[in-house]
C-alpha cells in the first residue's frame, strides 16, 4: 500500500459568455498531481483505508479522496496565458487577428497573452512612415478582465472580413516566411523587423477589443558604448503609447543570457538589473505608466550560468519587478519522437527547474511571484504531427498541474497562432488538441488547488530503481465562472500514461456523488499523432467560423467507479460536494 502525493495545479475559468477575443486561455484552479512519494506538507495526511471492496481486484483499483477543508495553493486568475510570436508582423497574420474565427477562439478568458520570441529583439519601431526609430521586442501578455460580449458595439471593434482568396494567399506567404524563419533559427542569425505605429495600434486594438491586458517587452539589445541600455527608443514608444492612453504592462528583453549570440557581447545579471531600474524610472516619469507592472528578466533554462545571472539580477532589481520570469522548452523539436511525450522522466524535468528558480527568488525577495513566461513542448518551432498533436497534450496538462502545485503564479504557453507547430490554432484557424485541452481547463478549473489522497496496491520497485508514476491526478475547486455547477463542486483531471485502463473509486467526501465526465481522446486513424480530438466519443470542431461547439459532459451515476482508458486525458466534475474550500472566492 502506498500513498500518492498530491500536487496542486491551477487553471483559468471561462464562462460560456466570455467575449470574443484572441487569446483568452486562463482559468484559476486547484490541482494535484499523483507521484510515488508521501506528502510532507500539503493537506490532511490521513491515510485512506485500502481494504479491497467486494468483487474488486486490488491491483486494478485506486481509492481517491480530496481534502475539501482548505486549498493548498491559490494561483492567479490569469494562470493560463498565451504568447504570440513577433513574426506575425513579418508574415502578415497581424491583419487577420480580428477575423470571426480567431475572435471566437479567444473566448478563453481570463488569460495572459505574450507575443515574444527571438525575433522580438529585432523589431524597429517606426513612429513616422518609413522612419525606423529603433528596435524593441514586444512580448506582451494579455490579461482578460472583461467578459461582456458587447465589446464590439461599445468600442467600435469590428470583425474583419477577408475573402477566401486573401486567406489562401496569406497562407502561401506565411509558409514561405516560415522557411526563412527556420533558416534564421538554425543559423542563429536574424534579420530586423519594423513595427510601425499603425501595427502597434492594431495589436493594442486586438487586445483591447478582446478584453485583454497587454504586457509589452521592450528591446534590451540597444546598448551604449559602456554596455548600459540605450533607452531612447523605449522612451519614444512609451510616450506614443501614453498619448494613445494604452493600458500596458512592461518587460525588458527576452532570454538575456543569450545576448552574446545576438549582439556579440554579453550582458550580466547585475547590468540587466540596472537596466530594469532605469526602465522603472522612465515609467514613473510618465503619468500613464507611473504604476504600471514590470516583469522580468525572462531568462532561459536555469543551468548553472543562468542561475548566476538570475542572482546578479535579483541583487539589483529583485524589488523592482512585480514577478520574476523564466522560460522552458522540454525537447528539441528537430529530434523529438511521439514516445518522448509518454516518458515520465521528461514530464518531471520541470520540477527541478522550479526549485532552482524558487531558491534564488526566495533568497533575495521572499514571497515574490514567479511566472513561467514561455513554455512549449518542443523548441525550434516544433515538429508537424507531433508538437501539434494529441500526444503533446500529456506534457501540456502535466505542466499546468506541476506549476500550480508548486506555487507558480502564471504560465505563458508558446503559442496561440504563429509559425511553427507549437501553436494552439493552425493557419486554417482550426483548433488543435491543446486548444481544446486549454478550453476545458479554463471552463472547469478554478484558482484554488486542493490536496488529494490516493491509496492502492502498486508494484514495488526493484532495488536501485525509482518508479515514476504514469497516472497523474489533479484536483481543483470547479471554476466559479461555470454556472453549470454550484459552488462547492470539485474538478479532477487525470493523465493516464499507462497502456492499460485504470479504475478509480471515489472515497471520503467524494463518495456517492454524481460525476460529469469530460474524456478527451484522439480522433481518427492517426492515433496519438492526430490533430483532432473527440470528447466523450464525439469529435470536436468549430460549428462555423463564429461558433464553438457545446462541450457536453457524460453524466455518471453516483458511486460509479471511474474507468480511465489508456493513454488519455480526462476531466471529472464531482457535483454538489459542498467543499468548504470551494464555497467562497
Amino acid at each position: 500500500r502506498e500513498l500518492i502525493r498530491g500536487f496542486l495545479l491551477s487553471s483559468m475559468p471561462c464562462p460560456s459568455s466570455c467575449p470574443p477575443g484572441l487569446l483568452a486561455l486562463m482559468a484559476p484552479g486547484l490541482a494535484l498531481m499523483a507521484t510515488f512519494s508521501l506528502p510532507s506538507q500539503a493537506g490532511d495526511r490521513r491515510a485512506l483505508p485500502v481494504e479491497k471492496p467486494p468483487g474488486v481486484k486490488g491491483r486494478t483499483l485506486i481509492l481517491l479522496d480530496v481534502n475539501t477543508k482548505s486549498p493548498v495553493r491559490i494561483i492567479s486568475e490569469n494562470f493560463l496565458s498565451l504568447q504570440l510570436d513577433p513574426s506575425i508582423i513579418h508574415d502578415g497574420w497581424l491583419d487577420f487577428l480580428r477575423t470571426a474565427a480567431v475572435s471566437v477562439l479567444a473566448r478563453l478568458n481570463p488569460l495572459n497573452l505574450c507575443p515574444e520570441g527571438r525575433k522580438s529583439h529585432l523589431l524597429f519601431f517606426c513612429h513616422q512612415k518609413g522612419l525606423a526609430i529603433s528596435l524593441f521586442s514586444f512580448p506582451f501578455a494579455v490579461d482578460i478582465v472583461r467578459s461582456d460580449i458587447a465589446l464590439d458595439k461599445q468600442k467600435g471593434c469590428k470583425i474583419a472580413q477577408h475573402p477566401d482568396i486573401m486567406l489562401e494567399l496569406q497562407r502561401e506567404k506565411a509558409a514561405q516566411m516560415h522557411l526563412v524563419l527556420l533558416k534564421e533559427q538554425f543559423s542563429n542569425t536574424y534579420s530586423n523587423l519594423t513595427l510601425t505605429a499603425r501595427s502597434l495600434d492594431k495589436l493594442y486594438n486586438f487586445a483591447d477589443c478582446s478584453g485583454l491586458h497587454l504586457i509589452f517587452a521592450l528591446n534590451a539589445l540597444r546598448r551604449n558604448p559602456n554596455n548600459s541600455w540605450n533607452s531612447s527608443n523605449a522612451l519614444s514608444l512609451l510616450k506614443y503609447s501614453a498619448s494613445k492612453k494604452y493600458n500596458i504592462s512592461w518587460e525588458l528583453g527576452n532570454e538575456p543570457n543569450n545576448y552574446r549570440t545576438l549582439i556579440g557581447r554579453s550582458v550580466n545579471g547585475s547590468q540587466l538589473g540596472k537596466d530594469y531600474t532605469q526602465l522603472r524610472s522612465l515609467l514613473q516619469l510618465i503619468r500613464t505608466y507611473s504604476r504600471a507592472h514590470l516583469y522580468g528578466p525572462n531568462i532561459g533554462r536555469p543551468r548553472k550560468n543562468v542561475i548566476a545571472f538570475l542572482e546578479g539580477f535579483m541583487k539589483v532589481a529583485g524589488g523592482t519587478v512585480d514577478a520574476v520570469t523564466w522560460q522552458h522548452y522540454y525537447i528539441d523539436g528537430r529530434v523529438a519522437k511521439v514516445t518522448d511525450f509518454l516518458k515520465t522522466r521528461l514530464l518531471d524535468t520541470l520540477s527541478d527547474q522550479i526549485r532552482k528558480i524558487q531558491k534564488v527568488v526566495n533568497t533575495y525577495t521572499p514571497g515574490k511571484k514567479i511566472w513561467l513566461e514561455g513554455v512549449g513542448t518542443t523548441s525550434a518551432g516544433g515538429m508537424n504531427n507531433l508538437s501539434d498533436s494529441y500526444a503533446a497534450g500529456f506534457l501540456w496538462l502535466n505542466t499546468l498541474g506541476l506549476l500550480a502545485s508548486q506555487g507558480i503564479d502564471v504560465v505563458v504557453r508558446h503559442s496561440f497562432l504563429d509559425h511553427g507547430h507549437n501553436h494552439l490554432v493552425d493557419q486554417n484557424f482550426n483548433p488543435l488538441p491543446d486548444y481544446w485541452l486549454s478550453l476545458l481547463y479554463k471552463r472547469l478549473i478554478g484558482p484554488k488547488v486542493l490536496a488529494i489522497h490516493v491509496a492502492g496496491l502498486q508494484r514495488k520497485p526493484r532495488p536501485g530503481r525509482v518508479i515514476r508514476d504514469k497516472l497523474r491526478i489533479y484536483a481543483h475547486c470547479t471554476s466559479y465562472h461555470n454556472h453549470n455547477y454550484v459552488r462547492g463542486s470539485i474538478t479532477l483531471y487525470i493523465i493516464n500514461l499507462h497502456r492499460s485502463r485504470k479504475k478509480i473509486k471515489l472515497a471520503g467526501t467524494l463518495r456517492d456523488k454524481i460525476v460529469h465526465q469530460y474524456l478527451l481522446q484522439p480522433y481518427g486513424k492517426d492515433g496519438l499523432h492526430s490533430k483532432s480530438v473527440q470528447l466523450n466519443g464525439q469529435p470536436l470542431a468549430m460549428v462555423d467560423d463564429g461558433t464553438l461547439p457545446e462541450l457536453k459532459p457524460r453524466p455518471l451515476r453516483a458511486g460509479r467507479t471511474l474507468v480511465i482508458p489508456p493513454l488519455t486525458m480526462s476531466f471529472y466534475v464531482v457535483k454538489n460536494v459542498n467543499a468548504l474550500a470551494c464555497r467562497y472566492r
